[in-house]
């Protein structure tokens, strides 16, 4: 039976650490704050919104929320960024994507400021990933698995490790991460050529591919670490990931389940880098 990789008490960690930095912030008169940035109202947008906001609470991050209608337009969309950037009290913004197609999302996201982009939305937050130079900050989820994976001693440190999933949001980022911590990482996406053959080889497998069961038993070996970052919806409302849980979960060392798993310690991680773009602001 493998070691199942819950997120709760990982988020729970960090949550714990993230109050005393907030209340010592507090004790120097600076009140961390992040800024939501919903155009429309789209279900998993709303869904991830409320869990953001309960972390925040959970914290002591005050939450403005900012919302727009779906058909606003660009000159709205950009002044609504202009005002987040103009707000000292404003320590962080997260802006959720995609966007409706209307709209210039890459305008859009470049336009924050580096500083207030706590998701890496901006190209200057990338380059911090990718270079491990600069002030961005990594995407929320990506930094998720390094946080589960820290949390439950899993050193990537001379491992090989296989990424399925090539975005700037997960698959990409999180490779770089694990490069990191001295990994060496296989990115894999459609077109890879024997792709359960290669994930095999993996000591460490995150699958991002956004398609529900992509990864069976056939993809793994006994002695791996699976991380599973996925969310599908199925047509009965239910939530699974990108593993086959069920039939990976007996075949390797350790797996992260959905939901639970990664999901769990993203907003904790968010409040993270709203504790650290404040922290940022004392003299």
């Amino acid at each position: 039976m493998a070691l199942i990789l819950s997120g709760a008490p990982v988020a729970a960690a960090i949550t714990e650490e993230l109050i005393a930095r907030r209340e010592a912030l507090n004790r120097q008169g600076v009140e961390p704050c992040l800024a939501i940035l919903r155009v429309g109202a789209r279900g998993d947008d709303l869904a991830y919104e409320r869990g953001a906001m309960k972390r925040c609470e959970k914290v002591g991050i005050r939450v403005e929320s900012v919302i727009l209608p779906e058909i606003c337009t660009q000159a709205e969309l950009m002044a609504a960024i202009e005002a987040i950037n103009a707000d000292d009290r404003i320590h962080g913004c997260l802006m959720f994507r995609p966007i409706p197609k209307h709209l210039d999302e890459d305008a859009a996201c470049e336009a924050l400021k580096t500083c207030k982009d706590v998701d890496s939305m901006t190209a200057a937050s990338l380059k911090t990933v990718f270079t491990g130079r600069g002030a961005g900050y990594a995407p929320c989820t990506a930094q998720s698995c390094i946080e589960l994976l820290k949390y439950y001693g899993i050193d990537p440190a001379g491992k090989r490790a296989a990424v399925i999933g090539r975005s700037l949001v997960i698959g990409r980022p999180v490779s770089m991460m694990l490069q990191a911590y001295n990994a060496t990482v296989t990115m894999c996406h459609t077109k890879t050529r024997d792709l359960p053959g290669v994930c095999r080889e993996a000591e460490i497998l995150v699958v991002a591919a956004g398609n529900a069961g992509v990864a069976d038993a056939s993809f793994t070996n006994p002695d791996q670490v699976v991380i599973d970052v996925g969310i599908n919806v199925l047509p009965d409302g239910s939530i699974c990931g990108d593993v086959c849980f069920d039939e990976v979960e007996p075949k390797v060392r350790a797996i992260s389940p959905v939901p639970s798993g990664v999901g769990s310690v993203t907003t904790a991680v968010l409040c993270k880098h709203v504790i650290e773009a404040a922290e940022k602001t004392l003299p």
